[in-house]
């Protein structure tokens, strides 16, 4: 035996592999390089014998001759060299039961024989195409030469019923023109021709209940009986299926309305027609179909759907008035208007409307009216109204107001309480007055009036309603003064309310009549309500130190007592100028019974600025006649007699002010030197009274001294016997306290030591112990490492070999997929191929070598020879060729 080692080149990609494998796949392109080159020597070797089976045709090109012609199987076509085999073999063209197909520039057939002109060639019909069918071509035909196949077999198309097909033809033939288009109903079987085509299939429109389909003519035809013309659109309302003629077209489904007690539609005209239900209808009317017509209404081409109208329900205590009605006889009254009551239900017409909708009827309360005017001739009863008259009716009573009459207003009495008040015009004469005290209806020609206030007024009304004082003193960041006003915001005065306004106590007001040319004066407390043409006088006096005018506001004067505080300057004869702050105390000197007193107080509008100028004014002229030092000794005296002379008040006539008394609440010099002789006279005065007060305390101290000093020296000699006597006392404790203490420290020792002892052995024993638990920690931490260590090892090992498993198992699944693959890329034929030619070409390699086995190996993959021969020498079975084989192949 002679083997051949063969050493293999380096794969470009490692892979898993064997030489026994390596050998296989060599072996099989050698088998297929083989096959091929013998199938291309046999078929260069029999091209000229052409072997045709049954049903099955040739076509053959005369050179010679430049002749097309066919030949059909079955039969054995031996080529010449002038002749060349330009088509075939193809298979003749099987018609089944119902099929047919299309053939392109038919040869022309005479007795199912094809016809051949002189030049012995098949005569053509160019251009043309030629519909075949099974019924005329049972058995299979080939298809001569110039005849082509355009369309295949096909099947007959079956119509459904309720289906058609649109047909249309393609050139003129029997009575059709090309153009012309039909419908091929169903149910049937369509045998195509070769003048017409197909344009599309249509199917039936299924017209439901409640339902029909609008349908528009395309061109002038007639249609289901009756003569259309192209745009014309009607409706097919017949319950079922509806195929269109190829005339007309679909425009839409429409369904029905269906119509309730509660519903109805409203319909409009496009154009003149005669409805469904047999009414000439014309273009622009419209009409309301309701449930009494019919249940389901469906709108008509020329009918224009308006909207649905609900049905219109008034309750006993309802009515409504419908603008433009429609009379019975269908025409519109316009401009009119018709009042309905309930109990009752309609729809309302084309045309008509409510007039804000559905009212209830007023219910009128014996405190509530209503104010009416009449807009036409109106006869109520035995009453007759002119257009424009006014009047007014009262509850209790329930009324509804008639189309002839307007509601202008609703009324309602007025309750009015002893100092309540309205104020009323009576529109006739213009009058105004002031009604109270009762409850008051308004008549017809009365309205409410609203009394105009100045901004001025109305602030002080607003701030004063509740507390009638004056404006309180705020002073602000820089220290001034300031009068402000704070007005409640929720504070709105109806102004058809008469005016009130609260006088304090002690207070007078001013009220003045502009019509009547006359004023008033009310004294509080009381209330003072205004009438139509009185206004209240405003106040505007002086305010802050020293007075500035206009700074309060008021509506109440108040009378007093009372004081008011100002400063003033003055200068006395040495030219020493001085602040003088003076408060001066008033009150107004009247008596309320006579007019004649109480009348002057509100002559002088500012009276707190008139007195302060006034007194002011007295005071600097008493002052210029003294020097400061008189001044500073006597300055009450000074003022006093200047305000009063001689009298103990001071009177002002205009107002009948009184002033009873002036106080001097300070004064400081203008100027700095005068300032500084004042201090430095003031601190001479205070130095001698101290000075005084000095040696009288100095005296009083040496006379206290010397008796202190008796009283010392008698209370040292009993203090001195006194501690003899806690001195013996002392000793004796002395003594007590040395032997309880000798007796105490011994017994404190030996208490000491007992107790260290025992401290010391309890302080050893918890040291023992806790040495002992930190072994156990730590004994029990060291196992629990050990035990961590050694689980996390284990699950790394598991790990480890699971990876590997799965490692393996893909490897080996990659492989398998690799193989599985390869076996269905080669396919059965393929390796039943490889398995027969294998054999043989071993067969012949050992024949050619001399031997009888070889096996190839790769250098790197030594394999046991001995066993190898074993199995060469030992006898193997013969293959169906005679050739023998290794048991192992």
């Amino acid at each position: 035996f002679f083997f051949l080692m063969i050493r293999r080149p380096p794969r470009s990609t490692q892979g898993v592999s064997s030489a026994a494998s390596d050998v296989y796949k060599r072996q099989v392109s050698t088998q297929s390089t083989w096959d091929m080159a013998s199938k291309k020597g046999k078929q260069g070797s029999d091209n000229s014998v052409i072997r045709i089976p049954p049903n099955k045709y040739i076509h053959v090109l005369d050179n010679n001759e430049n002749i097309r012609r066919i030949v059909l199987g079955p039969t054995t076509f031996v080529k010449k060299e002038h002749e060349n085999v330009i088509k075939g073999p193809d298979d003749m063209i099987v018609l089944p039961p119902d099929h047919f197909c299309v053939i392109a520039n038919p040869v022309v057939c005479e007795s199912g024989k094809p016809l051949k002109n002189e030049y012995n060639e098949y005569k053509i019909r160019f251009g043309r195409e030629e519909i075949r069918q099974a019924k005329y071509y049972p058995e299979p035909f080939p298809l001569y030469p110039g005849e082509e196949l355009v369309k295949d077999i096909t099947p007959f198309k079956v119509i459904e019923k309720n289906s058609a097909l649109v047909i249309s033809a393609i050139r003129n033939f029997e009575d059709k023109h090309a153009g012309d288009k039909w419908l091929f109903p169903g149910p049937g079987v369509y045998i195509p021709k070769i003048d017409e085509q197909i344009e599309k299939q249509i199917e039936a429109y299924i017209v439901k209940q409640n339902q029909a389909i609008q349908i528009k003519a395309i061109r002038d035809a007639k249609i289901n009986g009756v003569d259309r013309k192209a745009g014309e659109v009607w409706l097919e309302r017949k319950i079922g299926a509806y195929l269109p003629t190829v005339d007309e077209e679909i425009i839409s489904t429409i369904d029905g309305i269906v119509l309730t007690d509660k519903k109805a539609i409203s319909l409009k005209a496009m154009a003149s027609f005669k409805d469904k239900y047999g009414i000439e209808r014309k273009a622009g009317d419209e009409w309301l179909i309701t449930k009494d017509i019919a249940e389901v209404h469906i709108p008509d081409v020329h009918e224009q759907l308006v909207g649905e109208v609900l049905l219109t329900t008034l309750a006993k205590n309802q009515y409504c008035i419908v603008v433009d009605p429609v009379d019975k006889s269908g025409n519109a009254q316009y401009g009119m208007r018709d009042l309905r009551k309930g109990e009752q239900s309609f729809f309302l017409k084309p045309g008509e409307r409510l007039l804000d909708g559905i009212q209830q009827i007023r219910i009128l309360s014996e405190h509530q009216s209503l104010l009416l005017q009449a807009k036409e001739d109106y006869i109520d009863g035995s009453n007759k109204y002119v257009a424009g008259t006014k009047w007014v009716i009262q509850g209790p009573r329930d009324y509804v107001c008639p189309v002839e009459v307007d509601i202008l207003e609703d009324r309602n009495s007025i309750p009015l309480d002893e100092n309540e008040g309205i104020y009323v015009r009576n529109m006739k004469t213009g009058e105004v007055r002031t009604v109270k005290n009762k409850v008051y209806r308004l008549t017809a020609d009365e309205v409410l009036w609203e009394k105009p206030l100045t901004e001025e007024a109305e602030e002080l009304l607003a701030f004063q309603s509740g507390t009638g004082g004056f404006a309180p003193v705020v002073v602000n960041d820089k220290g001034e003064r300031q009068y402000k006003q704070d007005i409640a915001r929720e504070y709105r005065r109806d102004k058809t309310r008469a005016i009130t306004f609260r006088a304090p106590h002690n207070s007078a007001v001013q009220l003045f009549d502009y019509k009547k040319k006359k004023s008033r004066i009310v004294f509080g407390p009381d209330l003072v309500m205004l009438e139509p043409y009185e206004e209240i006088t405003i106040l505007r006096l002086s305010g802050d130190i020293p007075k500035k005018e206009n700074q309060l506001k008021n509506l109440a004067l108040l009378l007093g007592p009372d004081f008011m505080v100002d400063q003033i300057i003055v200068e006395t004869s040495d030219h020493a100028r001085l602040y003088l702050r003076l408060a001066y105390n008033w009150k107004f000197k009247i008596d309320k019974k006579d007019p004649t007193t109480y009348e002057k107080i509100f002559s002088v509008p500012d009276f707190v600025g008139e007195t302060c100028k006034t007194l002011a004014s007295r005071i600097r002229g008493a002052v210029s006649g003294v020097t400061f030092d008189q001044f500073h000794k006597r300055s009450t005296d000074v003022i006093q007699s200047a305000v009063f002379s001689k009298d103990k008040e001071f009177l002002i006539k205009t107002n009948n002010l009184l002033v009873t008394s002036v106080d001097i609440q300070g004064f400081e010099p203008v100027e700095a030197s005068t300032r500084q002789s004042l201090e430095m006279s003031i601190k001479l005065a205070i130095d001698i009274s101290s000075k005084a007060q000095e040696d009288k305390a100095k005296h009083e101290a040496e006379q206290a001294e010397q008796r202190a000093k008796g009283e010392r020296d008698k209370q040292a000699i009993d203090d001195q016997a006194e501690a003899e006597k806690k001195r013996i006392e002392l000793y004796k404790l002395e003594a007590l306290s040395a032997s309880v203490e000798t007796t105490g420290k011994a017994i404190a020792i030996a208490n000491a030591t007992a107790e260290a002892a025992q401290i010391n052995g309890k302080c050893e024993l918890e040291q023992a112990q806790l040495h002992v638990n930190a072994i156990q920690i730590k004994q029990k931490e060291e196992l629990e490492t050990l035990k961590k260590r050694y689980e996390a090892e284990e699950t790394h090992a598991k790990s480890m070999l699971e990876l590997e498993i799965n490692t393996q198992k893909e490897l080996a699944d990659i492989e398998a997929s690799k193989f599985k693959r390869t076996i269905e890329s080669l396919g059965k034929d393929t390796l039943v191929a490889m398995a027969k030619a294998g054999p043989a070409a071993q067969a012949k390699l050992l024949a050619g070598l001399g031997l009888k086995g070889y096996m190839i190996i790769d250098a790197k993959n030594p394999i046991n020879l001995f066993n190898t021969c074993l199995l060469y020498t030992s006898p193997s079975p013969r293959d169906q060729r005679g050739s023998r084989m290794p048991s192992s192949a």
